[in-house]
């Protein structure tokens, strides 16, 4: 006895008719769905084999036990879509256009301007010492600038102090003091000022460190008259060797012409030399104007450090007269120290020396270890 077959479900056989035509779509998306969708394939395509015929449900065999769990399949990169029951594939979103790279800040700035930004983010340096600059000025000549700005330099240097001293007078005694002929010097100022060569070059060596002067120093302030910043070019200058040095001691010219204006714009001290007689010591107000205008206009920061009193006679009376006459106008001011009139002082630069190396156990040394004292004493090379 035949028997009986039961018919094909409807499902079944649509099952199978749809699946054949996503046959191909699947195959494309197979790389790309990873293990998942091969597996879906794999159900599928057993499920559209199936014969016609099929056993009783008594006589099924069991399901095989689920397989263990394979490792999770990347995540598919696209949109999944069903297409019939059990059956998936996935269709890939289309590319976005990548967005060009934004430009920072940083990448528009010139590269000029960027290495500026960098070294203001640097860490900060350590201060730097400066030197006390001194300016030994007096429109009156004749009033011991010149002897003054040496010994006090030599002081300094014998209390362990460096030493430059600068010759900015055209007459260029500071430079014969210590033994230099003016008229033989190749480099001096002049070059420094008109023509910005590194005042390292004009530097002698002697009792202290001295850039020396020649007369052509006398043509400088017309050669810088056209000359922008003028009124700076010493101070540019100085710029090279100012943490060299513990003091800067410059002489000035007899004038307050801009030679003397470029020692002033530098200093941050002046030493007034005054002799003890009325018409020396009428030149003060007009000192005192011209450094009221330094300080409005180039340097704030410079201010009278002292006057003193030289070239003092105490056997007269119009001597004591004028030291009373500037402790009464111009009170501590006034060092307390005096420079009193010595013949060592007249012969001391005929030998090339300062008076302190001429006669180092002299009257007219000692002065000048004190007035060093005194102006160590007030705040100097702290």
């Amino acid at each position: 006895m035949e028997e009986a077959v039961p018919e094909t479900p409807v499902a079944d056989s649509w099952q199978g008719e749809e699946v054949e035509g996503f046959e191909n779509d699947i195959e494309v998306e197979r790389s790309s769905a990873g293990p998942a969708a091969e597996d879906a394939s794999s159900s599928s395509q057993a499920a559209s084999e199936e014969p016609a015929s099929t056993p009783a449900a008594d006589e099924r065999k069991p399901d095989p036990a689920p397989a263990p769990a394979a490792e999770a399949a990347p995540e598919p990169q696209g949109e999944v879509q069903t297409v019939a029951p059990g059956v998936t594939r996935v269709v890939e979103r289309p590319a976005e256009p990548e967005e060009p790279a934004r430009m920072m800040p940083r990448d528009l700035i010139a590269p000029s301007r960027l290495d500026a930004a960098r070294e203001a983010q640097a860490e900060p340096e350590l201060p730097v010492k400066h030197a006390d600059v001194i300016a030994f000025a007096n429109q009156k000549g004749g009033v011991a600038k010149t002897t003054t700005t040496l010994n006090l330099a030599v002081a300094f240097a014998e209390s362990g102090y460096r030493v430059l001293c600068i010759d900015l007078d055209p007459q260029g005694n500071l430079t014969m003091s210590q033994g230099i002929d003016p008229d033989k010097v190749e480099k001096s100022l002049y070059d420094v000022l008109v023509n910005d060569m590194p005042i390292s070059e004009i530097i002698v060596k002697r009792e202290i460190d001295i850039a020396v002067a020649s007369i052509d120093l006398a043509g400088a302030e017309i050669a810088m008259s056209t000359k922008i910043g003028r009124e700076r070019s010493l101070e540019k200058a100085l710029k090279e060797v100012d943490g060299d040095y513990d003091f800067i001691c410059i002489d000035t010219p007899p004038s307050l012409g801009l030679l003397t204006i470029n020692a002033l714009t530098v200093s941050n001290k002046v030493i007034v030399p005054v002799q003890c007689e009325y018409l020396s010591m009428r030149g003060l107000v007009q000192l005192q104007n011209t450094l009221k205008m330094i300080q409005e206009n180039l340097n704030p920061d410079v201010k009278i450090e002292g006057i003193l009193p030289t070239m003092l006679d105490t056997r007269t009376v119009h001597a004591k007269e004028a030291v009373e006459i500037l402790e009464e106008n111009f009170g501590d001011l006034v060092f307390k120290s005096r420079i009193k009139k010595a013949i060592k002082f007249a012969e001391a630069p005929v030998k090339g020396a300062s008076v302190l190396k001429y006669d180092s156990g002299s009257s007219a040394a000692n002065y000048y270890r004190e007035l060093a004292k005194e102006v160590l004493a007030n705040g100097s090379a702290e």
